[in-house]
């Protein structure tokens, strides 16, 4: 079996709150960049690669009125909160030494990716790795998927897709992709081991 990981809030933890409330100590200010920096169509640019981090700053700096060094410090907080998640990463290992061959696809920004990839010591357990901004595609559009199959050359019901977002879910399943939704690795290790990977 194929089995394939998202990052963020699967591998490694994506607490956006949490960020904010590090960087703003104003709620209403902390509302507003999470308005205008993590739910704008900019942050979805920038994981499909076809935005540069400086471009983002600028223009969330111009859409906010909030200073242009503390939109940047946001930015640069990004990578380093995408800390492990252990008890994945354990299971991680633990498929890595069977028969199963693992991957990832992943939405990420450059800065994040490297980031994670130069701090890290995981991605040997991986026989691929598609993060999207490096192929411009994004979850949870079809192409994203169909370029994991076809680069791979896996076969959708011989694949599943471990996410925690049920629109990436959905559009895997659309695919001929097995999902399970991802809530933690206890949860995650028994759907695994109901569908016999384990």
């Amino acid at each position: 079996m194929n089995i394939v990981f998202d990052l963020g809030g699967v591998v490694f933890n994506w607490q956006p709150d949490a960020i904010l409330s590090r960087v703003f100590e104003n709620p209403a200010t902390q509302h507003l960049a999470r308005t205008e920096i993590f739910e704008h169509a900019d942050w979805v640019a920038l994981d499909r690669g076809t935005l540069d981090l400086n471009q983002a700053i600028n223009r969330g700096a111009e859409r906010t009125g909030l200073p242009q060094n503390e939109i940047e410090t946001l930015f640069n907080a990004v990578p380093q909160s995408l800390t492990p998640i252990h008890d994945t990463i354990d299971l991680v290992r633990s498929l890595s030494s069977s028969d199963h061959k693992l991957f990832v696809l992943s939405n990420m920004q450059f800065a994040s990716i490297t980031y994670l990839e130069e701090t890290h010591d995981i991605w040997s357990l991986f026989e691929g790795i598609v993060i999207s901004c490096r192929i411009q595609k994004v979850k949870p559009e079809p192409e994203i998927y169909e370029h994991l199959l076809s680069e791979h050359q896996l076969t959708a019901a011989e694949t599943i897709f471990i996410d925690d977002m049920s629109e990436n879910l959905q559009a895997a399943a659309a695919q001929g992709i097995r999902t399970i939704q991802f809530g933690d690795a206890a949860q995650c290790r028994q759907d695994l081991m109901k569908l016999g990977c384990i």
